[in-house]
This record gives C-alpha cells, sequence and structure tokens, in this order.
C-alpha cells in the first residue's frame, strides 16, 4: 500500500458524526466502514441527500451566466442522473482534473476548469482509495460502495508539505464528500455538492493515463 493510500485508510479511521458520540475506530476494509452512513458526518449526509438540488441549480447558474458551450462540450460528464454500471475505477493510474461550477463565497466565475493532474485509484479490500499525488492542495480519501451504478467518496483535503492527512470528521473545512459514478467508456466523476470553498458543485473528472 504507497503512502498515500495509508493516508486514505487513516484518514477514514474513525466514523465522524458530528451529532453523535464517538464511536470506537473502524478500519477500511470492515463490515462496519462499507455503510458510508455510518461514516459520513451528519453534514456530509446533508450534503449528500441534497446533491441533485444542489447540481441542477450550479449548473443553472452556470448556464445563465454564458457558460451554456463549455457545459454542452462536456454534456455526459455534467449530466446529473447520467451513471453507468461499474461506478468504480479499477485500480491504477489516472489523469483527473476539476471543474467548479455555480459561483460561491469569494469566487468570481460560475464555470472553471482546471488542467489535469496525477492520481490514482487503489484497491483497498472492499473500498478504494482515491488520492492526489502531488501538489500543494491533495484530496484523499475512499470510495464506498453504494450500488453498482453509483459509490460515496469520504475524504479530506492535505495541504502543503503535510505527510499524513487529517483525520476524516475532525475539520468541516477539509472534509470532503461525493458521488463517484462512470459516465463514459474509460470516463469516471466525482460530483461533490456545496464544497467547502469557490463553488455550488465540484466535478472531478477521472480517466485512465494512455
Amino acid at each position: 500500500m504507497s503512502g498515500f493510500a495509508l493516508a486514505a485508510c487513516a484518514a477514514l479511521a474513525a466514523c465522524g458524526g458530528g451529532d453523535r458520540p464517538a464511536r470506537a475506530s473502524v478500519k477500511a476494509g470492515t463490515s462496519a466502514a462499507l455503510d458510508w452512513r455510518q461514516v459520513a458526518t451528519r453534514a456530509d449526509r446533508d450534503r449528500l441527500r441534497n446533491w441533485r438540488t444542489s447540481w441542477v441549480a450550479a449548473i443553472d447558474k452556470a448556464r445563465a451566466s454564458g457558460n451554456g458551450a463549455a457545459l454542452a462540450a462536456e454534456s455526459k460528464l455534467f449530466e446529473p442522473d447520467r451513471a453507468l454500471s461499474g461506478a468504480v475505477p479499477p485500480p491504477g493510474a489516472y489523469r483527473c482534473r476539476v471543474f467548479k461550477i455555480g459561483a460561491n463565497g469569494t469566487a468570481a466565475r460560475d464555470f472553471t476548469a482546471y488542467p489535469y493532474f496525477d492520481c490514482r485509484i487503489e484497491a483497498e479490500g472492499d473500498v478504494s482509495s482515491f488520492f492526489k499525488t502531488g501538489g500543494s492542495q491533495r484530496p484523499v480519501g475512499l470510495a464506498f460502495p453504494d450500488s453498482d451504478t453509483r459509490a460515496v467518496f469520504l475524504g479530506t483535503m492535505m495541504i502543503g508539505d503535510e505527510k499524513a492527512a487529517l483525520q476524516y470528521g475532525r475539520d468541516a473545512e477539509r472534509d470532503m464528500a461525493g458521488i463517484v459514478q462512470r459516465v463514459d467508456e474509460k470516463v469516471w466523476r466525482i460530483a461533490l455538492p456545496q464544497p467547502r470553498f469557490e463553488s455550488m458543485l465540484d466535478v472531478v473528472e477521472i480517466v485512465p493515463v494512455k
């Protein structure tokens, strides 16, 4: 297991559930860890429960500000109900890029597409880890199976020269929650509704390294 995969597992080592008493540690791969609802904080369960409302509002805001062509160019990626079987990418090296949709907070633009970066998927028993392999901001976390067409991503953000991920649920500003889906042949996404900064919706495209 790589250092980043270890960080992903460490980040999800304990249940968050901010509205509940602290639970005993739950390691990735145990039966308890498979139910993302037992791991997610209350705030993240709310974000995931309202994912479609957030998605539609973000797309509508971006389209209203003149980004219709950019949205249409990646229509499969931004279609909220598009979900094919095989929700979780197989282990391996990937290229990822982030789209921020619907300005929020200090953001000035309703649609921003960032350059590709290197990322990896690794199998961790019954869950899979996702992590960005470099840069000053590195999302890291686990994808929990939910159905054949959907998995749930829970993770946190590593910053700067940090060697270990902050435990999920300890800092709400760093917690990440999203939906993992396959949207095309060898194209996956993680959709993060109501992220903490800048946007109403983040979509992470995941494609294999050629």
